[in-house]
């Protein structure tokens, strides 16, 4: 389906079933007596994607893939995103990985894990990424 990193999202880890995707774009305007604020583009604003799926625990993946992707993302650095058909979407910071946790069976042990997952565009350059 996808990769962030190292975790592979797919059908026997964590399968996303919407993936949002949302681009900002900067205007200034300047008010003008009697028509219509004059506009001008500055730049790029945030880009950010939302992956919302599930996990089932009985299926290949188990109960562990929310805590893998939390793993992954505690490391602090930008990841690179590539698309299943090899795209390459960038660099991309986690931000917030929620989890809910439903259909219970011994033990307390989740058969069901609803997963919201939001990232947000890198762009600081290579250098930034150097440790020096």
């Amino acid at each position: 389906m996808m990769r962030l990193g190292t975790y592979k999202f797919s059908i026997s880890t964590a399968a996303y079933q919407e993936f949002a995707r949302t681009t900002q774009y900067r205007w200034a305007r300047q008010e003008r007596i009697g028509t219509n604020d004059a506009l001008q583009f500055t730049g790029f604003g945030p880009e950010t994607i939302d992956l919302r799926g599930v996990v089932f625990g009985a299926f290949a993946g188990g109960v562990r893939q929310p805590d893998a992707l939390r793993l992954m993302a505690s490391v602090g650095s930008p990841l690179p995103l590539i698309s299943g058909t090899g795209r390459i979407l960038g660099l991309w910071c986690v931000e917030r990985i929620a989890e809910t946790q439903s259909v219970f069976v011994a033990q307390g042990a989740p058969l069901r894990q609803a997963f919201d997952m939001s990232m947000t565009r890198y762009d600081g350059g290579l250098r930034a990424l150097l440790p020096f």
